[in-house]
């Protein structure tokens, strides 16, 4: 599952990468094959191995993109935590937090956007505003209180 400024991003990334990025670098790895021994040719070595990576991730992309299923409508329920939820919720010490729950290809730590996936998402999941749960972080279990869901516009 992805939202769907994940996958354009995931889009954007691979078109990125196919028509811009790999290209520089096979003028870059020709120009560096055209000045002669390649065995001690440190940019000719230097270009193949991005390359490689860019190739690997043009196809890790693709492959994916193939797979991810984009959830672009909310949830029936919208007082619920669902995949796509931004939610604010409060921690024990009194900490207020902001997250959106996401496919685990757009995480973002510094926005607040965990995976479906993650320990914290998966214990908010169905809940709703004034719900308390007990989520097992890493960190050790840890309780929170729902204080808002919401769907579509981020929290303020």
């Amino acid at each position: 599952m992805i939202t769907p400024e994940g996958h354009a991003r995931l889009k954007a990334e691979l078109d990125e990468l196919w028509r811009v990025r790999r290209p520089e670098v096979v003028r870059a790895l020709a120009a560096a094959a055209a000045e002669g021994d390649r065995s001690e040719n440190a940019e000719y070595t230097y270009r193949k191995k991005q390359l490689g990576e860019i190739d690997r991730r043009v196809r890790y992309l693709g492959k994916r993109l193939e797979h991810l299923r984009v959830v672009d409508t909310p949830p029936t329920d919208r007082g619920a935590v669902f995949f796509g939820a931004w939610l604010r919720l409060e921690d024990e010490d009194g900490h207020e937090h902001a997250y959106r729950i996401v496919g685990p290809d757009e995480t973002d730590a510094a926005r607040g956007w965990i995976s479906i996936d993650s320990p914290l998402a998966r214990a908010a999941l169905k809940r709703r505003a004034d719900d308390e749960f007990e989520a097992e972080l890493p960190g050790g279990r840890r309780s929170f209180v729902v204080l808002e869901v919401r769907y579509g516009a981020p929290l303020d």
